[in-house]
């Protein structure tokens, strides 16, 4: 296999869990030097350990919200792998409530893991793209920024925000070698999910089979996508062939959104 990408540092936020962790094991076959950021440093250093040694993943605990936890961590990264080349948003947050329950809290706490923190990430990582004149920034964002979905409004607006702001960064960025695209997986083989799907299925005393039925129902290929299908896409808009892609939202939900 080729190694499209090497030598190149990525930066990877939410590695520790399916879709990042997808992500960060595509990114290190395909050469990139790595940092892993999460809130599970030992989750973190287990994946780090079962990564190619061309990788030099390094694991930096952060949190996302916090400015100067992102400030820390940026800066841990740079000075243990190099300027950046390559930011990968994928941290989140998903918790569903019906509308007229939802609180501020609640609003907040989706807007500030899904929105906010992949501003913050991205004001800190830019310096170093600017720099070069060249760089990749991808935002794991959602088929809900493309569409709604029934009580999830906030993560919905968050995921909706994400994608205005690749848009809008895309054309500010676009003649200094920068790209900026939002990837948008549709229901996906995640802990997420699968929480969700073991929650309506005490609810409503039906299967496991029978709940994850209710989610993959919007897929025309009638199932659930894989982590590695999510990261498959990610390798392929960080490669040079891609350069021509900026400013798009790629959804990766079998057909459910065109």
């Amino acid at each position: 296999m080729g190694t499209p990408l090497r030598g190149r540092h990525a930066v990877v936020t939410g590695a520790a869990r399916r879709i990042g962790a997808a992500i960060a094991r595509r990114l290190a076959a395909e050469g990139a030097v790595l940092t892993l950021l999460g809130r599970d440093a030992g989750t973190l250093a287990t994946l780090a350990a079962h990564l190619p040694a061309s990788a030099r993943a390094v694991p930096v605990a952060c949190d996302i919200t916090s400015a100067d936890s992102v400030a820390a961590a940026f800066a841990a990264a740079r000075a243990a792998s190099g300027p950046v080349a390559i930011l990968v948003n994928n941290a989140g947050q998903a918790e569903s409530v019906p509308f007229h329950r939802m609180d501020a809290d609640h609003w907040r706490r989706m807007l500030d893991v899904n929105l906010t923190g992949t501003f913050t990430c991205t004001q800190a990582a830019l310096p170093d793209l600017l720099a070069a004149g060249a760089g990749r920034i991808v935002n794991i964002a959602s088929t809900a920024g493309l569409r709604g979905y029934a009580y999830v409004a906030a993560y919905a607006a968050a995921k909706h925000g994400v994608i205005g702001m690749t848009r809008s960064l895309a054309l500010e960025l676009a003649a200094r070698g920068i790209t900026v695209n939002a990837v948008c997986p549709g229901y996906t083989d995640t802990n997420i999910v699968r929480e969700s799907v073991a929650r309506v299925a005490r609810r409503t005393g039906r299967s496991p089979s029978e709940a994850q039925s209710e989610f993959v129902r919007g897929n025309p290929q009638g199932r659930l996508v894989a982590p590695d299908e999510v990261a498959d896409t990610v390798a392929w808009l960080c490669a040079d062939g891609a350069s021509a892609i900026t400013g798009q939202s790629i959804s990766v939900s079998g057909g459910e959104t065109m």
